[in-house]
């Protein structure tokens, strides 16, 4: 019955759609070629199979103890496959260099190989899943508040000697899969308090990053990642958006957005059309940001429904990836993965019915009463009933129906860890 109403409500809300020249078939079959890449990060916390027990350090925090996190690769694998049987579509896994298999012995980061990587990389084949793969400068006795600017050039070569090393990673799973693993690279280095040596700094990371760059691989891709400010790094930080911004213009890399990373004020969307004209690509690590904290649970709100319309109206979905990149800690964790992850993509679905030809033709004829009108009741028409077949035709829980399947494996899986 509840398929017959699925079926029906698509087939009115397709005749509304074309009615206003937009494609419910295609905008679907778009939708199902873009793949998330899901941050392993939300299972665990943050924590990683490195340095067991250790605490979260370098700019960075988690809140919350709801149980039931994973504790060991197995766990975590289990956790990411239930999170994936709920979100429609193929998606691909974002990993940070310390959840490497290190057979429970101590590995320094200056010393991580590919075969730290070879049983993701054949868990991830197995189940079609593609790798994107991040370096990891926090949590380490070498983190401190600069890594690849620090004056110090014993600590400096650590990190470049480990950065190296995860570009050698991503080139193995880039490889081994047959397309392209994006590694980000994101360092925490800045100062709690004022600083008279901002340019030292950035020279430093700027030709530590030049070093780490001299390797070109065929089968990975690099993008770098800035932020306002980290915990305890509140007054300065050396890698900012003008720095990457600049550095990625003149390198010829790609520049990360993390919508959590900005000030509040800030419309990352209104990024995207600048940096696509003189940049290859760019990566978004899409989360909510709670004034400081920037690593709420995304949610479908107009952030995010403004993110997705602006790469779908500047034609850039083979130049923008998406990611997610939140840790929630304090609700059911395989949760917070289902929820973010489909309320990126209902976003995405959003941008795509979005009546554009007519829009465009409103804006060039100077039209704006018609071009706001037709925004403004493109908000009201039964988006959510071509999601619904989108869930549908993937074969994964309708509506609400993924709660009572996360809350059956938190009885049996979670709550026993």
């Amino acid at each position: 019955m509840k398929t017959a109403l699925i079926e029906k409500a698509y087939e009115i809300a397709k005749e509304r759609y074309a009615a206003i020249g937009v494609d419910t078939d295609a905008a679907l079959e778009t939708l199902g070629g873009i793949p998330l890449s899901l941050h392993c990060w939300q299972a665990d916390d943050v924590i990683g199979f490195e340095n067991l027990g250790g605490d979260l350090t370098g700019g960075i925090q988690t809140t919350g103890n709801y149980p039931g996190k994973a504790r060991n690769i197995e766990e975590l694998r289990a956790d990411i496959l239930k999170a994936t049987s709920l979100i429609p579509g193929r998606h691909r896994l974002n990993l940070h260099e310390i959840y490497g298999e290190f057979d429970g012995r101590f590995v320094d980061r200056d010393q991580v190989e590919p075969k730290h990587f070879a049983g993701w990389i054949e868990w991830a084949a197995e189940h079609g899943m593609k790798l994107d793969f991040n370096s990891t400068s926090f949590s380490h006795p070498k983190s401190g508040s600069l890594t690849l600017s620090n004056p110090d050039p014993a600590i400096r070569r650590f990190w470049i000697e480990h950065t190296k090393r995860c570009r050698a990673v991503a080139e193995e799973m880039g490889r081994a899969q047959g397309d392209p693993s994006i590694m980000n690279i994101w360092v925490h280095d800045g100062s709690k308090d004022l600083t008279v040596n901002r340019m030292k700094y950035r020279e430093l990371l700027r030709d530590s990053l030049d070093e780490i760059f001299e390797t070109e691989y065929e089968h990975m891709k690099d993008c770098i990642e800035s932020k306002v400010f980290g915990i305890g790094l509140e007054s300065y930080t050396v890698g900012s958006n003008d720095f990457y911004i600049g550095y990625g213009a003149s390198r010829g890399k790609i520049v990360t957005l993390d919508t959590g990373h900005f000030h509040p004020t800030e419309i990352v969307a209104d990024k995207i059309s600048s940096l696509l004209l003189f940049l290859p690509e760019v990566m978004l690590h899409v989360s909510r940001p709670v004034r400081w904290d920037s690593d709420h649970v995304t949610i479908m709100n107009d952030e995010t429904l403004e993110l997705c319309k602006e790469i779908v109206r500047c034609d850039a979905l083979d130049r923008v990836h998406i990611g997610l990149d939140y840790f929630d800690a304090s609700i059911n964790r395989i949760g917070a993965y289902v929820i973010g992850s489909r309320a990126t993509q209902k976003c995405l679905l959003m941008a795509l019915l979005e009546p554009l030809a007519t829009l465009r033709e409103y804006e060039a004829n100077g039209q704006g009463f018609e071009r706001l009108a037709l925004l403004e009741e493109s908000k009201s028409l039964p988006w959510n009933a071509v999601w619904d077949m989108f869930c549908l035709r993937n074969g994964v829980p309708v509506g609400e129906e993924f709660i009572a399947d996360i809350q059956q494996y938190e009885r049996e899986v979670t709550s026993k860890r």
